[in-house]
């Protein structure tokens, strides 16, 4: 072992057994996804049994037994990618940023259009969401490229730029499906990223000045985005209308209570509610268990958090801590701003809630992150 007053460095010998994994962070993962099956069952069988748009065959458990396949599946992703070293993912970053960009930019010429939007890739009889890559990709193209221009990170020419360059590239392709809020997201853990990486905080109240006028940008030109800030400030003066979903959330979460209505018996799932079993799973989540069900869910996304913010700490390699951060650091973005948008804190966009929303390519990734954190955990010091 050899300290270089930055990290510690280990010498791993070939066929050399990793440590186990950690279990609190893994056990923290398996129980959110275990609930979050059961209340996609819960909250998708009125709609699945009533099937307006004739795809599932009037059976009630269409949603659950596809959310079930891709829950086993992505199980399986996360224990595989708990099994490769990090040097691996190190290895194929430029790669993986690469084929993601090449999906995205399939996306908007043959990708599948659902909502007015056009955010998915049709594989067999599958939906790909490249938006769902372009945030992994982030996270681990940033880290290695902090890691190899550690010493240009104060430079904004050769340090920030380039960074800034592959976020354009990213974003840019995001907004021509439209897909605003992953393009939020996207920003966000950049910024974090590139925080964590030693850019001056200087550089950041200009990117923010920046982000502000392409938001004033967005906002002239983009009357979808535009008349979601409208909706947001009032929804009840449009509730049969732009604010129906909203009013609807709210009266979802209102009739649960303290202690809720009991699993499975809400009122507001029997299609009152739009998008019940995805983007506002959370909605039914608080009208079943009520606010005591609804805080115990939310207590579990921040333990698994800190944990991940603890293994991040604990790292000995500076990538693996970058990783572990921003993975991190995108649950806590995307739990934070479901909650925040089905309570009306903000305004309604798309935003699903990890391992809750219906969604397999979200899962199977989300899950597939979770794996990459526990990889990392191997490596972490032990201390007596």
């Amino acid at each position: 072992m050899q300290y270089d007053g930055a990290r510690l460095s280990v010498a791993y010998t070939p066929g050399q057994r990793r440590a186990p994994f950690d279990l609190p962070f893994f056990l923290t993962v398996v129980l959110l996804l275990a609930l979050g099956v059961v209340m996609v069952l819960s909250a998708s069988f009125p709609r699945a049994y009533y099937d307006p748009g004739h795809i599932t065959g009037g059976n009630g458990a269409y949603y659950f037994v596809r959310q079930l396949f891709f829950a086993l599946a992505g199980f399986g992703a996360m224990l595989l990618a708990s099994r490769l070293p990090m040097g691996f993912y190190r290895r194929y970053t430029l790669p993986f940023l690469l084929v993601t960009l090449v999906l995205l930019l399939l996306v908007p010429v043959v990708g599948v259009k659902a909502n007015g939007s056009r955010r998915w890739l049709g594989v067999g009889g599958l939906t790909l969401q490249p938006s769902e890559l372009a945030k992994l990709a982030v996270i681990l193209s940033f880290a290695a490229l902090i890691c190899r221009y550690r010493s240009r990170m104060h430079s904004f020419r050769h340090g920030v730029l380039p960074f800034l360059g592959i976020l354009a590239a990213l974003v840019g392709l995001l907004i021509l499906e439209p897909h605003f809020s992953a393009s939020v997201i996207l920003l966000a853990v950049g910024g974090a990223m590139l925080f964590l990486g030693g850019v001056p905080i200087g550089y950041f109240a200009a990117l923010g000045a920046a982000a502000g006028g392409g938001l004033a940008v967005l906002l002239t030109f983009f009357p979808y985005a535009s008349s979601r800030i409208v909706t947001w400030r009032d929804p009840f003066a449009s509730s049969s209308d732009e604010g129906y979903q909203i009013v609807q959330s709210l009266y979802s979460i209102g009739s649960g209570g303290l202690s809720g209505l009991g699993l499975g018996a809400s009122r507001q799932k029997y299609l009152f509610l739009p998008e019940e079993h995805n983007d506002f799973i959370f909605s039914v989540v608080c009208e079943e268990l009520g606010f005591i069900g609804a805080a115990l869910i939310v207590l579990l996304f921040a333990m698994l958090i800190l944990r991940g913010y603890w293994i991040a700490l604990h790292c000995r390699e500076r990538f693996n801590c970058l990783v572990c951060a921003g993975i991190t650091t995108l649950l806590a973005l995307q739990v934070f701003l479901n909650v925040a948008v089905v309570t009306n804190l903000l305004p309604c966009t798309g935003i699903s809630l990890p391992f809750f929303s219906y969604g397999g390519t979200a899962l199977l990734i989300q899950l597939f992150e979770m794996g990459i954190v526990l990889s990392a955990s191997r490596d972490v010091l032990k201390t007596d």
